[in-house]
């Protein structure tokens, strides 16, 4: 007996020894009449396996989303909005110029802008026109790189307009057919005003990616559009694109020195402020709706544990008489339950790079599996369900769901540290 307590002493003298890890390895595979154990095993395997998987999952998507939208409103719209507050935009070439010359800007676009209802061959739908250059669209990242049908060449020239895939397919449209322009702005008579009412032929089709811009803009020369929307020798507003979107607050003072009369500024950020800080919440309470699921997992284990542990009463027991210290007790209980939380967490992270890596066909296939439209782009503003995963986030939802899991095993490992043995043999 004494050489046995010598023997354990020794196999047990440091934290973590050899024997600890053979037991906690026994403990975890299956056993005959330990069925509803292993059960729960699997059961906290697989819920931390998949509250992992979602979280990484659900996190690259809207952080994939945000991303996108971000690209897609950047790419059709300035950084900055300048309109004139004093007087009409008559000058509107001098302060493009001055503004273009500011460091950091790498546009500045003079527009005319207006609404219009647009029709076709089969029905009609509101527009933005927007009136631009020929030398300035092609510093329009948004249009200049996703013309799908016909070119921008000699723009200017052509009395043709670009539209959008979605309102080429609404209006029945494709390249060379007449689009319809009816304006309620249009020619002062002695009976009033009569609506201005003038077909354009259709010269570009583009296609941006964001169904609201795709099915909604109308871009023509601005010169057409000056005479269109009565606004001869005047701009709108002067749209300034920055190399470094995220400059704006550095660049703005400039920007306002270079314009040399009284303007109004507004930034990307004012224009979509309640949008982002919504996707912004919604984001943040998701991430703890589905933390929840994850910590399910992490009580499962609890649970799971608690029932080892009542079941191998009788071999803490023994290994208590051998010699085992309760800090080795309480070791090998807590590596059987680290163990789950472990496995099923690297198992999570590597599901959740696989489904994120393949989003979009895994949506087309659900949406062909379903016969509908998972990710509609009507309802979600684009056309592909984009994925970004970002290292930080998806390392702390890793070691957030390690810490849950290893402080799950605690009470557990505790409770068989302080098994009496002497009460535990006496009962069987």
């Amino acid at each position: 007996m004494a050489s046995n307590k010598a023997a354990a002493k020794k196999a047990g003298s440091g934290p973590f020894a050899r024997f600890e890890w053979m037991i906690a390895a026994r403990y975890l595979r299956p056993r005959r009449g330990e069925g509803f154990i292993s059960v729960i095993a699997v059961l906290s395997f697989l819920g931390i396996m998949l509250g992992v998987a979602t979280l990484i999952v659900v996190m690259a998507v809207m952080n994939g989303f945000r991303a996108q939208l971000i690209d897609k409103i950047l790419g059709l719209n300035g950084h900055f909005v300048i309109q004139a507050m004093d007087t009409e935009f008559t000058d509107y070439d001098a302060v493009a110029a001055r503004i273009a010359q500011v460091p950091g800007v790498a546009a500045a676009i003079p527009l005319i802008e207006g609404q219009a209802l647009a029709s076709g061959v089969e029905t009609s739908s509101g527009a933005l026109v927007r009136g631009i250059r020929d030398a300035d669209l092609a510093n329009v990242p948004g249009i200049a790189n996703n013309i799908r049908l016909g070119t921008l060449d000699n723009f200017s020239t052509s009395e043709g307009v670009a539209i959008g895939t979605r309102l080429a397919a609404a209006l029945g449209l494709t390249l060379g057919d007449a689009l319809t322009l009816v304006s309620p702005r249009g020619n002062v008579t002695p009976l009033g005003v009569t609506p201005r009412i003038k077909a354009y032929p259709v010269v570009a089709i583009f296609e941006i990616g964001m169904s609201e811009y795709d099915s909604s803009f109308i871009f023509m020369p601005f010169e057409e559009a000056q005479i269109y929307f009565n606004q001869d020798g005047k701009a709108t507003a002067i749209e300034v694109y920055l190399a470094d979107p995220d400059a704006i607050d550095e660049i703005r003072p400039a920007v306002e020195q270079a314009a040399e009369r009284q303007i109004l500024v507004g930034d990307w950020r004012q224009r979509n402020s309640t949008f982002f800080s919504a996707l912004e919440v919604e984001r943040n309470v998701m991430f703890l709706i589905l933390l929840l699921i994850v910590l399910v997992a992490a009580l499962n284990i609890i649970s799971g544990l608690i029932m080892l542990v009542k079941n191998k009463g009788h071999d803490i027991a023994i290994l208590r008489t051998m010699g085992a210290t309760r800090g080795a007790i309480m070791r090998v209980f807590f590596m059987t339950g680290a163990a789950i939380g472990t496995v099923g967490t690297l198992a999570g992270f590597l599901l959740g790079v696989v489904i994120c890596l393949n989003v979009e066909p895994i949506r087309q296939f659900l949406s062909q599996l379903t016969r509908t439209d998972v990710f509609s782009p009507e309802l979600y503003f684009l056309s592909q369900l984009p994925a970004d995963m970002d290292t930080g986030e998806t390392v702390s939802v890793i070691v957030m769901a390690l810490i849950l899991s290893y402080l799950a095993t605690l009470y557990p490992a505790w409770q068989a540290a302080r098994l009496d043995p002497v009460e535990a043999l006496r009962n069987e």
